[in-house]
């Protein structure tokens, strides 16, 4: 017989509590690291969205707008700025630990959804995955997983407005980020099986339970699409996010998106490994624990959807990861429940004792030392540390010059990738593109952008440009057109006068020359930035 340690989950409470309070304490220690590219480009869609401008008109990229407004609603709440925008995260981090809490001890004990809920507060911040910066993933995975709670504690047969709900809550996690749709599809899949085929009626009734799912699943994208043509929006909406977003998927041969993933992979696990272990002693016990045997089915199949939803254009960004981590952590709540109940045979106390001191000592020594050392260092020092020569510190210096010297109804334009500058200035792009990647990329569009970018800028002619002479910002490759770099080098050389001129040392000091200062100077490093007024 099982011994029934869920009875007495004290010690997984008590190490769920610590865990939190730690992870809280981090979290706000860095809600001042200044933001990155991603981030820069939610917040100043945000900002965009709350001055009444809707998005892929005033500015445009390939993601579906949810977290657009995601952002806009942190800001209204709680201002527009770095340490709001990571409050904001917090709660959102906050939502989905209490949601993988509540999934583990619906599907199996309480001592599963502590120790799930230990260890994803843990690995969803992981400087390994970018966890402590508010990326679109985060966002995804607070409706991901409501839906997936509706559904799993709902027993068969659902009441359709339970299958709507959770339908609604996965369209939502869609609109987050395209690479959800692989969790509604294995929703839709769970749903349909465990809803029993013995017999005729049995199939009617499981495919009627996943068709009033999908429907309303798709609820969410259709609102979406019928608003932005109501906006006059559509036709830039349909191109960025499906068109574009086809064309980006396809760019990365499968050699090298599977060298990335074994790299990226290996960086991950080890970075916190006793977690990781947890998480594949789970995945075993599907095989030898009875009670997680009974839900293998869901947790296999939400592990390989989790897999699946990494996959999509073979980058494996960092941040990727962070769509795994749920089930990841669900399977570390199995190995936890499992070895207590092993545990319990021999004294009922060895059970709580397991359940609680293995997730915690797990959780503390993937933090302790290299996440809390990173995260004591200074905010600049942290960014600088984590993401190298990227311009991130230095975009919070170069957007308060620009605020100090422009009218709110002044245009400028970063040539480059770093929409957090517009953002931090508070003033609004003369160009819709955030990004010059995609007019860097070997794809059809690639040179049609460049040009419409140049028509824009000679349309606003924005009162001052910023030239990022960084790599990463760029993403130049051999094939690339160069007509847009031409049209800088003509135009700031008859137009514009140097303004600011910004050093990123090897060393990683950051040298900064502004008016009299820049007038007439030479960048010291490959990496700068250069800031031009015009007149």
């Amino acid at each position: 017989m099982t011994p029934r340690i869920a009875t007495r989950p004290w010690g997984a409470r008590l190490a769920l509590l610590a865990v939190l309070g730690v992870v809280i304490a981090l979290r706000l220690h860095v809600a001042g690291v200044p933001l990155e590219r991603d981030e820069g480009e939610f917040a100043y869609m945000g900002q965009l969205i709350l001055r009444g401008e809707t998005p892929y008109l005033a500015a445009a990229n390939m993601k579906l707008p949810g977290t657009y407004y995601a952002y806009a609603g942190i800001l209204a709440l709680f201002g527009e700025t770095a340490v709001a925008i990571r409050v904001g995260l917090l709660l959102v981090n906050l939502v989905a630990i209490a949601l993988l809490y509540r999934l583990g001890t619906v599907l199996l004990d309480e001592i599963t959804g502590a120790a799930a809920a230990i260890t994803y507060a843990v690995l969803s911040l992981d400087p390994s995955v970018l966890g402590f910066t508010a990326k679109g993933e985060h966002f995804v995975i607070p409706p991901l997983l409501g839906g997936l709670v509706l559904l799993v504690r709902t027993p068969v047969p659902r009441p359709s407005r339970t299958l709507v709900a959770a339908g609604l809550l996965l369209g939502l996690a869609v609109l987050m980020k395209q690479h959800a749709a692989v969790f509604l599809v294995f929703a839709v899949l769970w749903v349909v099986a465990s809803a029993g085929v013995a017999g005729r009626s049995a199939a009617r009734a499981a495919l009627r339970e996943g068709a009033v799912l999908a429907g309303a699943a798709l609820a969410p994208f259709g609102a979406t699409c019928l608003a932005m043509w109501a906006s006059g929006a559509f036709a830039p909406f349909w191109f960025w996010t499906v068109r574009y977003a086809r064309e980006y998927a396809a760019l990365i041969p499968l050699a090298v998106g599977l060298g990335e993933l074994e790299r990226q992979a290996a960086r991950i696990a080890t970075a916190s490994a006793p977690l990781w272990i947890l998480a594949g002693v789970g995945t075993s016990a599907l095989a030898w624990d009875a009670p997680a045997r009974r839900h293998a089915s869901f947790l296999g199949g939400f592990a390989l959807a989790s897999l699946l939803a990494t996959v999509p254009g073979l980058r494996f960004s960092e941040h990727y990861f962070l769509l795994l981590l749920p089930a990841a952590s669900l399977l570390a709540g199995v190995a936890v429940a499992a070895l207590a109940r092993r545990a319990a045979v021999w004294a009922p106390a060895a059970g709580a004792l397991v359940g609680g001191g293995l997730p915690l000592v797990a959780a503390a020594a993937s933090l302790f030392p290299e996440p809390v050392a990173l995260f004591r260092q200074p905010p600049a020092v942290v960014a600088r540390t984590v993401f190298g020569a990227n311009p991130f510190p230095e975009a919070v210096e170069v957007a308060r010059y620009l605020e100090a010297h422009t009218s709110p109804d002044d245009r400028i334009a970063v040539i480059g990738s770093e929409p957090e500058i517009y953002f931090l200035a508070r003033r609004q792009a003369a160009v819709s593109y955030m990004y010059v990647y995609p007019l860097m990329e070997p794809q059809p569009f690639a040179r049609r952008m460049q040009d419409e970018m140049i028509a824009q800028l000679e349309r606003e002619r924005p009162r001052f440009l910023v030239l990022v002479n960084v790599p990463t910002s760029w993403s130049l490759q051999a094939e690339s057109s160069h007509a847009l770099l031409a049209w800088v080098e003509r135009t700031v050389n008859t137009d514009y006068r140097l303004v600011g001129l910004v050093d990123i040392m090897p060393d990683g000091e950051t040298v900064y020359r502004w008016d009299a200062a820049a007038a007439g100077a030479s960048p010291a490093s490959s990496n700068h930035l250069a800031i031009f007024e015009r007149g």
